[in-house]
Order: structure tokens, then sequence, then C-alpha cells
């Protein structure tokens, strides 16, 4: 009996396994490993080449969400804050040893998370509809709740501001049982399960809010559809903003007049490749000012789902194919130079050459 027939060599694919091959690539600590580079990264554009490593995989940390949302890096406590938003729990990646713990539970539903530059954790609830602060001290803060003495509809995403201010989408898609609170139509209850679920009907525009230090709180634009993700240049004279349709589902882009007003929006990205639309979600921009966006291009859309990512012109230079829709991504790790993904039930990473512009 010969060595190779106790341990037979592995047999070489005849291309590198990746989420379109047949069979597909293999995800979690099982897993054979990938070839280098990694065939779901993929270069579109030069420019695209310096941003990443050739000897690095795509890696899937955990499984096991109902729709992971609003990935977040603590800086000071070198771990990943995300939401379940369906599950009604937020969990905790660690740094140290990659164990996944639950963190908050019940997270209110809880969807896009940031910490600011004093690195407090900001959370979009949907449940509440608001937006609260965990202070240091483990109390809480509500940032807001209302606007013009109405109900805010269910805030998506938010990201801090240098100069103190929180800026958040509130679009409706906290209007069900499974993700919120719904609206009272006469059928449903929101109070089945939830004594402090409240009914309501939505009397705000879908907008983008600003909340300066003081707290007080300005509607910043209400021209878009469906606000959903946002982020800043890394400058801070634009601002970027997912709009998730009805409508085009496209990235809009604003400057930013006295870091507090926005002008007219254009588009920045319609979110169409080769023929296909990867509806936008989250997204943030690295130190370059490039934007790296989650894409949800459906159950027909093998192989486009994932993340885009466009250069400050708007030109798309690479992309990242995921077997899963990603919901919104992050910027962490210790040099914050490692992309995290929240892809519908799973958690996914790949180390990259560049850093994220801000605080996660």
């Amino acid at each position: 009996m010969t060595n190779e027939s106790i341990n037979p060599l592995p047999t070489v694919p005849t291309r590198p396994l990746s989420t379109v091959t047949n069979p597909p690539r293999q995800w979690g600590p099982d897993a054979p490993p990938n070839i280098y580079p990694d065939p779901d990264v993929l270069i579109l554009d030069p420019r695209f080449r310096r941003v990443i490593v050739g000897n690095t995989p795509l890696q899937r940390l955990w499984t096991g969400a109902l729709w992971a949302e609003g990935p977040a890096w603590s800086s000071q406590g070198r771990y990943l804050v995300w939401s379940d938003v369906a599950g009604d729990v937020q969990y905790r990646w660690l740094q140290d040893d990659g164990r996944v713990t639950v963190y908050r539970s019940p997270s209110r539903n809880s969807n896009g998370n940031t910490f600011d530059f004093q690195g407090r954790q900001i959370s979009c609830e949907h449940f509440t509809r608001r937006v609260v602060r965990w202070e240091h001290d483990g109390t809480m803060t509500v940032i807001a709740d209302s606007y013009d003495g109405k109900r805010l509809n269910s805030p998506n995403d938010v990201v801090s501001h240098p100069d103190g201010s929180i800026w958040f989408t509130d679009p409706p898609y906290g209007n069900s049982l499974y993700e919120g609170q719904p609206d009272d139509r006469g059928t449903l209850s929101p109070r089945i399960g939830a004594p402090d679920g409240g009914e309501q009907i939505q009397q705000l525009p879908n907008s983008v809010y600003r909340v300066d230090p003081s707290g007080h709180i300005d509607r910043v634009t209400d021209d878009l559809s469906y606000p959903n993700g946002l982020c800043f240049s890394p400058d801070y004279t634009k601002l970027y903003v997912c709009d998730t349709g009805p409508g085009p589902r496209d990235i809009k882009v604003f400057n930013v007049i006295d870091q507090h007003r926005l002008a007219e929006s254009r588009v920045f990205a319609d979110m169409l490749v080769d023929g296909v639309h990867c509806g936008p979600d989250g997204m943030r921009a690295d130190v370059y000012g490039n934007l790296w966006c989650g894409s949800n291009a459906g159950s027909s859309g093998l192989g486009y789902n994932g993340v885009l990512v466009f250069a400050p012109d708007g030109d798309l230079i690479g992309r990242i194919r995921l077997p899963e829709a990603c919901a919104n991504v992050c910027f962490g790790g210790p040099k914050r130079n490692r992309l995290f993904m929240a892809a519908s039930q799973s958690l996914y990473a790949l180390f990259l050459n560049t850093q994220g512009a801000a605080p996660a």
C-alpha cells in the first residue's frame, strides 16, 4: 500500500472554485483553501489593483442570521457589531479569537450602526423608530425619534460627522411585523407579542436628517424615493445616499454646503452591471475616495450579489462576488484595512490594501 493510496492528493479543479462555478466554492473553517488571487475578487479597472491584496482569501466568518445588516467596527474594543434585523438581536465578532456572541437582545429590530468620533455606538432601531446612542457608562441616549412633532418612519442607516453631528436616513422599511412594527391598518396588531408596540400611520416623507450636537434636527433632503445607506466622502464635502426604490434604485451624491446643507443631487452610479441591476443598500468610502457598496441582484443575479466598488468619478473598478445579497459593509480590524460584509444570513471579510475613511 502506497502513501498515495492512504493520503491521495486532492483533485485539482480545472478552474478556481468561485460563486459561479459548478460545484461552487465551499465556505467555513472546514472548507479547502482557495487559490490566489481569489477568483471572486474581480478587477475591472487598473485602479482597483492598488487597493486589493493578491494573496488573501475572501472568508465567511459566521452564518446564522435572518437578515444581517449594519456592520460597525469598535476600534477601542477591537470587535465588530452587526444587526440581525428580523432576529431582533445584535451580534459581536471578537478580533482576538473570532468568537461570535450575542451583543444586545432584544435590539429593537436595529438596522444600521456606527461608532462616532468618541467611540460611542449609534444604532437605528426599527421597532422604536428612533436613533439611539450608547454612552461609555452604559446608559442610552435617544438622538432622534420625531421631526416636526411627528414620529419618524424607521431610521435605517447612520453616519457621524467630525463636527459632532449625526446624519441618518428614514425610509419605511421597519413598517412590518418581520422587521419592526407595522402601521395601524385595522387588521395587523403591533401590540401582539410586544406590549410597548404602538399604532401609528406614516406621517413623514422618506427623508435624510441631520442632528447637530445640541440635539436640533434638520431635514436635509426628501428628494429620494427610499433613502437607505449613506456615507461621506473622505473630506466630508460630499454625501452619498443609496436610493432603493421604487424607481431607479441607484446611488446619488450631494455636495455638502457649510457642513450642514445639501445641494441638488445627481446620479453617481446607476448600479447596472452587464445589464444586471444590482440594487444598492449600504456603503462606506475608503481613504482614496472609492465607494464600496453592497449589491443585491436577487435570486436571478448569481455572480452579481456582493460588493461593487466605484472610483470617485463614478467608474466601476471592481467587484466582490458573494453567494448572498450584501446589505451593508464597513472597514475594521486593528489597521482598519479589512472589509466586513453583512450579507443576508452571513458575515464575510476581506483584507485590503486600503483603509476606511472614517470611524465605522
